[in-house]
């Protein structure tokens, strides 16, 4: 039986040290800052605090997807090492990268025939896209084969809920995910909306409340109603946050209030979620029956 290694993209924003300690492999997006290309390395070049103080003080940030070059760049790296490859891709639903990547495999395949590669729609961002990776290396790590591992990681991408809200709704509407208008009004009533990333990968809003506390407050609420069988088996979260660890933690702390957490993760949103998102993303994933 061949040596396989699961990999990923770099907005599944887990850490360096974590990808470096499994052997999780990950293929790095692009933004612009500043008229400057930079790679999504998990802040090693730019850390997430500088990027969202830039931001804050008015500088636009521009992503750009990973080409079918650079994914078999990435595919023949690992091939090489006589390893196949389970890929669990950023969601085609908020990017086209998925097809690029979906052709690389396609190639390499033609390139490398004894060598099996595997690339599953996540259909999820961030630390959700993060939570499936968890997951589906600790099954790997537990002794469960290739075929198991892409079948389990198939079957229950689906059950990884994302629940967001941000702190200022102009950086949705440069993205297109509210109007103008949404935006305007949204910023003098102090409304937060709160959003989801549903069963075909897209962001799309589920509602609004008025005040930071409420909207933080509300993730907790919809955990409760998204959850459904897993409510005595959850024992993970995780947390992504765009500059704004205490209120991370204050939102962890009123999730351990209700549900038996063993395992909690904390960390910032990377670059390319935080290019459309903002300073003061704050994101809660856990693993439920519905998105």
């Amino acid at each position: 039986m061949a040596e396989y290694c699961i990999s990923c993209c770099s907005t599944a924003d887990l850490t360096k040290e974590y990808f470096d300690k499994r052997g999780i492999r990950y293929v790095c997006f692009h933004y612009e800052l500043g008229g400057t290309d930079y790679l999504d390395d998990l802040g090693q070049t730019m850390p997430p605090a500088e990027l969202y103080r830039r931001m804050l003080a008015g500088e636009e940030v521009k992503t750009s997807q990973v080409s079918i070059g650079e994914y078999a760049d990435f595919f023949r790296k690992i091939f090489d090492e006589g390893k196949d490859i389970l890929h669990i891709a950023f969601s085609s639903g908020l990017s086209g990268t998925f097809n690029s990547c979906r052709i690389a495999a396609q190639e390499l395949m033609e390139e490398y025939p004894e060598r099996k590669i595997r690339v599953v729609d996540s259909l999820a961002a961030s630390l959700g896209q993060g939570l499936l990776v968890y997951l589906a290396q600790r099954r790997k790590e537990e002794g469960a084969d290739f075929d198991s591992v892409a079948q389990w990681t198939e079957e229950h991408k689906k059950n990884i809920v994302h629940l967001f809200t941000v702190d200022d709704l102009n950086h949705l509407y440069r993205g297109g995910r509210v109007s103008r208008t949404t935006a305007i009004l949204g910023g003098m009533l102090n409304i937060k909306p709160i959003l989801h990333v549903d069963d075909e990968g897209k962001l799309i809003p589920i509602g609004k409340v008025r005040g930071r506390k409420k909207s933080l407050l509300e993730l907790v609420t919809l955990m409760d109603t998204k959850i459904g069988s897993y409510a005595k088996s959850c024992d993970t979260i995780f947390i992504s946050h765009g500059d704004c660890r205490e209120e991370a933690e204050f939102l962890a702390a009123k999730v351990k209030e209700k549900y038996h957490i063993t395992t909690e993760l904390i960390n910032d949103v990377g670059a390319v979620i935080g290019a459309h998102s903002g300073p003061g993303t704050m994101a809660l994933f856990f693993v439920g029956d519905v998105r």
